[in-house]
């Protein structure tokens, strides 16, 4: 066997173990991308981020894999997205707002604000981070990359 080719088999290997994955339903067969509905519950049991993940409910979504694969609406598919994604909607859903509210009530504790002030402005300062992900939402879904396991 090639080295060139022995390498792309272990890549491939590794990237396998750097992926979450989850098994869905084809819904929908576009011309460069497919609709896959993913029923989270069992596939996320061993996920280590299952508690904090948006999609480990138990309700269904609908995900938009681009790209050109050989399946009809009806197949059985796993849908793959590398676990550093994971961890990145992990960081601006969650660790990124915690710290603007420590950092917050953190300064404004220091400067001798009320309590009730401290809490209310730590909540409401929140609105302009959520807002901003609202306005480039666009380009952060394009950033999260779904493939299908062939």
């Amino acid at each position: 066997m090639r080295a060139s080719t022995r390498s792309a088999i272990q890549m491939k290997k590794a990237d396998i173990h750097e992926t979450i994955q989850h098994d869905g339903i084809v819904q929908e067969v576009g011309d460069n991308s497919i609709l896959v509905t993913i029923s989270s519950s069992s596939s996320c049991s061993g996920c280590h981020a299952e508690s904090m993940c948006k999609i480990s409910g138990n309700e269904e979504k609908t995900i938009n894999v681009t790209g050109k694969y050989e399946v009809s609406k009806g197949d059985q598919v796993t849908v793959l997205m590398r676990k550093s994604m994971g961890y990145k909607a992990i960081v601006m859903s969650y660790f990124i707002p915690l710290l603007i509210i420590i950092v917050t009530l953190s300064v404004l504790t220091s400067l001798n604000i009320p309590e009730l002030t401290t809490g209310l402005v730590s909540l409401v300062i929140l609105i302009p981070y959520f807002f901003l992900l609202y306005l480039f939402r666009k380009k952060i879904n394009k950033s999260f990359r779904f493939t299908l396991k062939t």
